[in-house]
């Protein structure tokens, strides 16, 4: 264990609070997972990116983690208010497939980005359409005293628990109602937990259930799969902003009623002692929604010719609770920062200078530091910087890698496995090669040497015309991107 005491924002409490495991020594942490009916963009990624950073830092403080993330193929309706079509069930007819086709096709296609931003697996990826068995037990134990049936499925009461809506702040009436409007719902807020097929359809994903065939209701599966996985309490939860305001506050609710707890002035009665979100990713374009048809996923980037690890950069510049605004040019700016950090690593393993005795004590120091900063709710920005100015201090010594490598394993960036080269991710739409590019840049790099500047503007002006900008002044050394 690291010296300073980990302190994590809740936002049940809405406080700073100091990290105090149910299990000592061990970290238990849910992360809600996708729903797999299409590619995820890359505002969806950020929260996998900040879980990450959450488990890699249990992980530094000395933690045992286990971290659960799931995947949803059934429930999650095209209104996160638990409204409109089966999102899965939508997609299955627009591409005219098999919903589990659907399904398998879109999780690996996550786990690709999951793979591309170097976030770690998780203990286990749980799918919820493997565990229905366990949601119709949950719902039944449940059943009797906080719920009641309807023609269209079992619904919850959310009058039978205390301090409903808490997380979200829901004080009126109207809090929580962004919700269907059902004939014979007891409250606004009310929300299904079984949805029943309606007379005459037939769905693709259906179960027998006490209250008919049906599919279970969004905020069931992880009630179910973190209390089967991680034992109620568990230490931690993670979502999107986004869930804060339905999907959370209807999971703490289910919790509440599946443990016979009272109201929420304890955290732990939600299920989980600390409830984390991370803040939303803008691009003022409106290309973040999926709804828009070419939306930013992670894919788009890397056609464009930008390395993955620079949106991660990117994510872990700003604070997780801030919002973060995208933009081409500040994605730019991540890539050229992460390649400024290779190609530091690089001078300091090749170069030979200092006193090792005195580039120990700045490394020690600056760990110390690290850990501060990662220690006060993740605190990432602070942390790269740190990371900057330990490969500066350590030039020359190769016995400072292993604190490098430390620190690098809370960022995730690679930075010590990373060449420059690596980051140089050929854009789709370029119709010259690398190798074409790499020698008419060495043959200018030459001419500049001869003073034959006629030849130097010559092959500039080539490799423009080909979609190549020779960036001159970047201080990295020979650059050059293409348009």
């Amino acid at each position: 264990m690291t010296e300073t005491p980990l302190k994590l924002f809740n936002s049940l409490t809405r406080q700073i609070e100091t990290f105090t495991p149910v299990h000592p020594g061990e970290a238990r942490v849910y992360s809600c997972g996708p729903t797999v009916y299409n590619y995820p963009h890359i505002g969806n990624m950020r929260a996998y990116v900040f879980a990450d950073i959450l488990g890699r830092t249990l992980s530094w403080k000395g933690y045992d983690l286990t971290h659960i993330i799931n995947i949803t193929d059934v429930g999650h309706l095209t209104d996160d208010g638990d409204a409109g079509e089966d999102k899965m069930e939508k997609m299955a007819a627009q591409k005219s497939q098999s919903i589990w086709d659907i399904a398998k096709h879109y999780t690996e296609a996550y786990w690709e980005d999951v793979r591309a931003l170097n976030i770690r697996q998780p203990a286990k990826w749980s799918v919820a359409t493997d565990y229905i068995d366990e949601m119709i037990d949950f719902a039944q134990g449940i059943a009797d005293k906080h719920c009641y049936e309807l023609d269209s499925g079992l619904y919850f009461d959310v009058s039978t628990v205390d301090d409903y809506g808490k997380l979200a702040r829901a004080v009126t009436e109207e809090g929580e109602g962004r919700i269907e409007t059902v004939e014979g719902k007891r409250n606004s807020a009310d929300f299904a937990i079984w949805r029943k097929t309606p007379a005459g359809e037939t769905r693709q994903m259906e179960w027998d259930s006490p209250w008919g065939k049906g599919a279970p209701g969004w905020h069931l599966e992880c009630s179910v799969m973190g209390g089967k996985l991680l034992g109620f309490p568990f230490d931690i939860h993670t979502g999107g902003i986004d869930h804060r305001e339905i999907h959370h506050p209807n999971e703490i609710a289910q919790n509440q009623a599946h443990c016979c707890t009272g109201g929420l002035g304890e955290a732990e009665n939600s299920g989980a002692r600390i409830w984390m979100h991370n803040n939303f990713l803008v691009e003022r374009s409106g290309k973040m929604s999926k709804s828009s048809g070419e939306f930013l996923r992670l894919q788009l980037l890397i056609d464009r010719g930008y390395h993955p690890l620079a949106y991660r950069m990117m994510c872990l510049q700003a604070h997780y609770r801030s919002e973060l605004e995208f933009s081409w040019e500040g994605l730019g700016a991540a890539l050229t920062r992460l390649k400024r950090i290779v190609m530091a690593v690089e001078k300091m393993r090749v170069a030979n200078r200092g006193s090792d005795f005195d580039v120990q004590q700045a490394i020690s120091s600056r760990m110390k530091r690290f850990d501060e900063a990662i220690s006060d709710d993740l605190n990432t920005s602070v942390a790269l910087t740190l990371l900057e100015g330990t490969i500066q201090a350590a030039i020359g010594q190769q016995s400072a890698e292993a604190s490098l490598e430390k620190m690098d394993e809370v960022l995730g960036l690679g930075v010590l496995n990373l060449t420059r080269e690596d980051l140089r991710i050929r854009p789709q739409s370029a119709e010259i090669e690398e190798e074409e590019i790499e020698a008419e840049i060495l043959r200018r790099k030459d001419a500049k040497l001869q003073k034959d500047y006629a030849t130097s503007d010559a092959i500039r002006a080539s490799l423009a015309a080909k979609g190549v900008e020779v960036m001159d002044g970047d201080p990295l050394g020979w650059e050059w991107k293409l348009d």
